[in-house]
């Protein structure tokens, strides 16, 4: 039998624990965010790296600012997370950096920056049903496999193509040109649609000459293209191997106008190919970056201290476009928010943005410019199969 003394003590000692208890509860503990992780690729090492560095830099905003926002889904506040992977524009490591990615369970992935690395990676994020968005791969094959959740928000090499093609042929009036590529999906099927144009045009073409994503010694190509004094080249491929080939060019005494696509049409140029670089017309798949809005480019210059290359506004967008249609359907789940990417409309700092049914952007612009005092300046935009000049065309926006 217990002693009754030990009772009433056990019994106070419970009344007071109880008490504590009620006074001081336990705080509850805070929900941990969700986090919802998006990737991003582009080639971060290599030649072209300060291309892909632009390119996640814009994407890196986008989630950065959507972290700021405290923006919730399904009731629970989320973490967005990136995710950067470096493919080195090469199709192989694509693949592999993609299923990394895939097995990381992302919610969407913007990138990658080339064709020929985002075209092999798209079948591996459609079979996985996780939303891809490029905001620089321009080879048509991309949105023309039928895949569904494929994306891109620049225009397209058909229509890039014939728009610097016919921008060569009006203003310069060439007789013969020269058409090189770099082998890869970008830079042959850009130089094919500008071949196509030109030919429907009346000018004379040369017999198509080649190099690689690699090539820095252009000299045996261009001494077999000066003994046929073209009047102007063409080169579809990337300024890293765009810059050496002007340059040789000029060494050689070759005075033909030269011409390129969006991949070579950068500031850097100038720094590869030095004086050489002056007066080379270009085109971009969209608005120039100076042309993206004012809040974009202030906020862009504030977080990295420099003012975006090319793509940026792009991948900036095509980010807050996955993350928008994840605030409508409020879901992260691909297969909720894949219905509101589709059919959204999307404002954003490159311009108003709506997909057709194959997931390219409608009414997508490109830009014309030329190499003048080491800058590549805009000149025109072409829309709709119609050209003006680029100060009309932001009047026009209201800049």
């Amino acid at each position: 039998m217990q002693h009754p003394k030990i009772s009433l003590t056990l019994v106070a000692a419970a009344v007071v624990l109880i008490g504590c208890g009620e006074q001081k509860k336990p705080a509850a503990k805070a929900d941990a965010a969700m986090e919802v992780k998006i990737g991003h690729v582009a080639p971060m090492t290599g030649g072209i790296a300060h291309l892909g560095k632009d390119n996640e830099n814009g994407a890196r905003l986008a989630l950065d600012q959507a972290n700021d926002a405290n923006i919730k889904l399904g009731g629970k506040a989320v973490k967005f997370v990136f995710m950067g992977e470096d493919d080195q524009a090469d199709p192989k490591v694509g693949n592999l950096v993609a299923q990394k990615l895939v097995d990381a369970k992302v919610a969407g992935v913007v990138g990658h920056l080339n064709s020929g690395t985002t075209i092999p990676a798209s079948a591996l994020y459609t079979q996985a049903g996780i939303p891809m968005i490029s905001g620089s791969a321009t080879n048509p094959k991309l949105t023309e496999q039928g895949f569904k959740g494929i994306f891109r928000v620049v225009a397209r090499d058909d229509q890039q193509g014939p728009a610097v093609a016919s921008y060569l042929a009006t203003q310069n009036k060439p007789k013969v040109v020269a058409v090189i590529d770099d082998a890869t999906a970008y830079g042959e099927g850009l130089a094919n649609e500008v071949e196509k144009t030109l030919k429907a045009s009346g000018v004379q073409v040369l017999p198509r000459e080649k190099g690689t994503d690699k090539t820095t010694d252009w000299k045996a190509i261009l001494t077999k293209l000066k003994g046929k004094s073209p009047d102007a080249i063409f080169y579809g491929g990337m300024d890293a191997t765009g810059g050496p080939l002007m340059k040789q060019a000029r060494e050689l005494a070759v005075k033909a106008v030269f011409a390129f696509g969006d991949g070579a049409c950068t500031d850097k140029m100038s720094e590869l190919a030095g004086a050489a670089a002056e007066g080379l017309l270009c085109s971009q798949a969209g608005i120039p970056p100076q042309a993206a809005s004012k809040t974009f480019l202030d906020a862009y210059k504030a977080k990295f201290n420099v003012d975006p290359i090319l793509y940026a506004p792009f991948t900036y967008d095509a980010a807050n476009l996955i993350i928008n249609a994840m605030k409508r359907a409020d879901s992260a789940d691909p297969a909720k928010y894949l219905p509101e990417l589709e059919k959204g409309v999307h404002n954003g700092a490159s311009g108003r943005i709506e997909f057709d049914s194959k997931g390219d952007r409608k009414d997508a612009e490109i830009t014309i410019f030329v190499m003048k005092g080491g800058k590549i300046e805009p000149i025109a935009v072409v829309k709709g199969g119609k050209t003006q000049a680029y100060a009309d065309f932001i009047k026009a926006m209201g800049g």
